[in-house]
């Protein structure tokens, strides 16, 4: 999570790159720019103040990519009559931002059947505004969406409206009882395919964005390759597998890590497994990046990083690692190898991408690339080159 975003960019700063791609599987006919079927429930995302911002991931995320929803319309009044994909991509994408709720449910015609709280705040909480704006959405009898640390579950305000209205709400981040975590028991043993994690050296980074626009491209080289979530918004969009890792008790964050791996392994028989990170390893509040490579052992590592941004997202007093640094650390905490390196691009020119890809390379000895401006190939080239089993089962046509 990040609450300040760079100012001054040629850019719209970005809580991660856009996908040029459809990550995880292309739209139909009966798809819409999501990836969700027309047949999907719908939503609007309320995101005020933040879309387009690093406080705004997870709307950011679900404009580029939602299976589990189609998505009808943004809530900023910042940016009211704007396309969403225009301002957060530079790519009209046909889904408004609007006013406020009142709008929003005027443009859909009819009441959508979800309201998703878009904004991943430091704090993890809603704001007294905020929970009048929820119990709104609940009186107009829509089912609530949450991905904070807030689970309004266990708020009897919320409940007694949930009932009165005849509405659900769905607390992304809420665990299962203790009784039912897992600890690490060494089953990720068991999981023969090559693991990627793609990490970052910063929270709000883009590691879920590459890490879907990384599976995608896989997949359309004929690779069976399946994602592992590790956060709410990856979650919301309707990842199959995964847990919300940062709300877990730390003593069962490697096993629920592992638990989730072996599942994917379990039920999809994949040729890789790339999973999400989180945070950084680096990162003085945000720890789960220890957890990601305890848990699912990745055998390769691609690191995510913004050139561009000089200090930490919510500590702007310490100054960004180093990608040197940063793999330094990976590489020793943990028995794995970093195999790429992935920029985001806010606050960089075309120029700067273009030099920035270059000297990497030349100091790291590592491909680089830009997940959103390059071709997509990159990426694949990445994993072929580190892992030759792999590169023997592509196929020609990448898109």
């Amino acid at each position: 999570m990040s609450r300040k975003s760079n100012s001054g960019s040629s850019r719209v700063p970005i809580s991660g790159p856009a996908s040029t791609t459809r990550p995880d599987s292309a739209p139909s006919a009966d798809s819409d720019a999501q990836g969700a079927c027309k047949s999907t429930p719908t939503a609007v995302i309320y995101c005020e103040g933040n879309f387009a911002k690093l406080d705004g991931k997870t709307a950011n995320g679900l404009i580029r990519h939602s299976q589990s929803y189609r998505i009808l319309s943004v809530i900023d009044s910042d940016k009211t009559g704007q396309d969403a994909g225009l301002v957060l991509d530079g790519k009209p994408n046909g889904i408004p931002i609007l006013a406020d709720l009142a709008a929003a449910m005027a443009h859909a015609g009819s009441t959508p059947d979800h309201y998703i709280f878009g904004l991943a705040p430091a704090s993890g909480l809603l704001s007294p505004p905020q929970r009048d704006l929820v119990l709104e959405a609940m009186s107009h009898g829509m089912h609530i969406v949450n991905g904070l640390h807030e689970f309004l579950n266990d708020d009897m305000e919320f409940v007694a409206a949930g009932v009165a209205n005849r509405v659900t709400i769905r607390d992304v981040r809420k665990p299962a009882e203790k009784k039912d975590l897992r600890m690490f028991s060494g089953r990720i043993a068991e999981v023969t395919c090559p693991r990627i994690a793609v990490l970052g050296t910063d929270g709000a980074i883009g590691k879920r964005t590459t890490a879907t626009i990384l599976t995608r491209a896989l997949k359309e080289r004929g690779l069976n390759a399946v994602m592992v979530g590790t956060g709410q918004t990856g979650l919301i969009q309707g990842a199959r597998y995964g847990i919300a890792l940062d709300a877990i008790p730390s003593q069962f964050c490697s096993g629920e890590m592992e638990a989730s791996v072996v599942a994917a392994f379990e039920g999809e028989s994949p040729d890789v497994i790339i999973v999400e990170g989180q945070g950084a390893l680096s990162h003085p509040a945000y720890l789960t990046s220890a957890f990601i490579l305890r848990g699912s052992q990745p055998h390769g590592v691609i690191l995510q990083h913004a050139p561009g941004r000089k200090f930490l997202g919510d500590l702007s007093e310490i100054a960004m690692p180093t990608p040197a640094s940063e793999i330094n650390l990976i590489q020793t905490f943990a028995d794995t190898k970093v195999i790429g390196l992935t920029l985001n691009h806010e606050c960089m020119t075309e120029v700067e991408i273009d030099a920035a890809i270059l000297l990497y390379e030349l100091e790291l000895g590592i491909p680089a690339t830009d997940a959103l401006t390059r071709p997509t190939e990159r990426l694949v080239d990445m994993v072929s080159l580190a892992f030759p089993t792999l590169a023997k089962k592509l196929t020609a046509g990448l898109q």
